[in-house]
């Protein structure tokens, strides 16, 4: 197939990346080398102060952890388990798993103790690097997984003296941060260990056919699957990205990235970590979201790129103080995990004078396959044309063997040098993704004239609310178990922040009543927040097919059918 799209690049990006043969950790080796005093990562304080770690200490760092990990047992090949918000610690995991051939499984903070126990057990880790708020947590599942080594740390250990001072006295109890492990078995403090091991490289070898994460998702099926990727497939996809970037930042080292997306997504592991590391740049890390932080953070620190998601840059464009600060050193912005609106697209470019562009990716191919050139023809409502070196089409849904023509919808499938090797311990359902060199992404898109792609639905029935994948199958498990349900059903409703929330139809046994907050606060104790039902609708029944599956597009389509109706009404 012709490759129409390339017609549509920037000027200077390439339609194919000589891609060198390094590791992921070989970058972070690199740039230390050709620029140990740029600064790495800056980790601001609550009084407008920072702790900055230069590449040459993030090195050290993390060469340090590395040696310390190989002490504690963990091998080539073993998966390490990260449970950390963006923090200067998540940074130096990450890299020290690698260098001693490890696989880093960067989990959600936010998942619930039983979604933790899963991933554990599924992924077969032994090794965990957790943040002391979520360390009860590990502890309480530790014994029914196989896991043996918790290194515990403390976010303040990266925070500037003051702030660090003032989180001791007024934060860190009340929080849950201070946290007690003299005593504890096969426990261990971050820092203790790196004052303990030398800052030496360690000497495994690991090379770039080695796997080098594994990253959850709910696939097609909504079952929870580790996508394995290699050190070559996430290398290809920052050089493709960095090359995409160019057009609107062209400098070699020194840029500034803004680092609020987390780093525990794909998205901001790739587009935030990895990135940075590349080009030499420094990433502001943020733990959390608040919108008035990362405006302060904006006008502080002058970054020149912002990976984010659409409700974040709705945020931005909402927040009644935003004019008070100066937002015009953006230049260049991709925006991920849900479809972006054009006016939210336009109002951030007024404001920050920047370019926000629509892009596509999956954890399949960590991370971006697609997006909107940076400062060339733009498409509303598309997810761009194809990075280089990844083709893509449309096939027929029925059988996934017949290519569709222009306009016509089907089923997008991907090939590019950033493709997933497979789900972890699951060959059926990697079989199901992936034919014949050809990722089938469960998404169903079209194509115009101009190799512009647009999705116009999901073949999977995964909501996406505030950037975050949910898969319907997760809360209805949970909603099985609660003494009162007979039947449950999950899907997304438009929402106008977050983009989709979660709303569930349920059917009561005979005889049982409820709340919808009763429904609610069974869920809140069983999944991550952002998973939560928002809106519960209790039924008499529920539609289904002759064969008695539960049909959940007709719930999709009521709902689009209702707000239709409010906005005929509101004319």
């Amino acid at each position: 197939m012709e490759k129409v799209w390339l017609k549509n690049y920037d000027p200077g990006v390439p339609a194919t990346i000589d891609y060198p043969r390094v590791t992921l950790h070989q970058l972070l080796e690199q740039t230390a080398s050709r620029f140990p005093n740029q600064t790495s990562i800056i980790f601001p304080g609550a009084l407008g102060d920072s702790y900055r770690l230069s590449y040459k200490r993030l090195e050290q760092q993390v060469n340090r952890l590395a040696n310390a990990l190989i002490n504690l047992g963990v091998k080539k090949g073993d998966r390490v388990v990260l449970l950390l918000p963006n923090c200067p610690q998540f940074v130096i995991s990450y890299y020290a798993v690698l260098k001693v051939g490890g696989a880093v499984v960067a989990t959600n903070p936010l998942y619930s103790a039983r979604e933790m126990e899963y991933q554990f057990k599924d992924c077969g880790a032994d090794t965990i690097i957790v943040l002391s708020l979520f360390y009860r947590t590990v502890a309480e599942i530790k014994e029914r997984t196989r896991l043996r080594n918790i290194i515990v740390t403390n976010i303040k250990e990266y925070l500037p003296p003051v702030s660090r001072l003032l989180f001791t006295l007024l934060r860190e109890k009340k929080e849950g941060h201070r946290v007690d492990i003299s005593g504890a078995k096969d426990t261990y403090s971050f820092q203790g260990l790196l004052k303990r091991f030398a800052p030496t490289p360690p000497s495994v070898t690991v090379t770039p056919d080695d796997i080098a994460m594994f990253q959850y998702t709910g696939g097609t099926t909504g079952i929870s699957k580790g996508a394995v990727a290699l050190h070559r497939n996430v290398v290809s996809n920052v050089y493709q990205m960095k090359a995409w970037a160019s057009p609107v930042n062209p400098k070699e080292s020194g840029e500034v990235v803004m680092g609020v997306m987390p780093l525990f997504h794909v998205y901001g592991m790739v587009a935030v970590m990895h990135l940075s590391v590349l080009g030499a740049a420094a990433m502001v890390l943020l733990p959390r979201w608040d919108t008035l932080q990362v405006l302060k953070a904006i006008n502080r620190y002058k970054p020149a790129l912002f990976p984010a998601v659409p409700t974040m840059y709705v945020a931005i464009n909402n927040h009644p103080d935003v004019k008070k600060y100066n937002l015009r050193s953006i230049k260049g912005c991709t925006s991920g995990g849900a479809p972006l609106p054009l006016e939210v697209q336009q109002q951030f470019e007024q404001i920050t004078g920047g370019k926000l562009s629509e892009g596509y990716g999956l954890s399949e191919a960590p991370v971006v396959v697609t997006a909107n050139p940076q400062i060339g023809k733009r498409k509303a409502g598309s997810i761009g044309v194809p990075f280089p070196d990844v083709e893509a089409r449309i096939m027929d849904v029925e059988t996934g063997e017949k290519e569709m023509s222009l306009g016509e919808v089907g089923e997008l499938v991907i090939r590019g040098p950033q493709v997933m090797q497979g789900y972890w311990n699951r060959p059926e359902e990697t079989k199901q993704v992936l034919r014949n060199g050809w990722l089938y992404t469960g998404d169903l898109a079209k194509m115009d004239e101009d190799g512009f792609f647009f999705i116009v639905d999901r073949k999977k029935e995964m909501i996406i609310a505030g950037g975050y994948n949910i898969y319907p199958r997760e809360i209805e498990e949970v909603l099985y178990e609660h003494p009162k349900v007979k039947e449950a059903v999950a899907y997304g409703v438009p929402h106008p922040y977050r983009g989709e929330t979660v709303k569930v139809a349920i059917v009561l046994k005979e005889g049982e009543t409820a709340t919808a907050e009763d429904i609610i606060e069974f869920c809140r104790e069983r999944l991550a927040r952002f998973k939560v039902p928002k809106i519960v609708e209790f039924r008499e029944s529920l539609p289904k097919s002759l064969i008695g599956k539960v049909l959940r597009r007709v719930l999709v389509e009521e709902e689009k059918a209702k707000l239709a109706g409010k906005q005929k009404e509101a004319e």
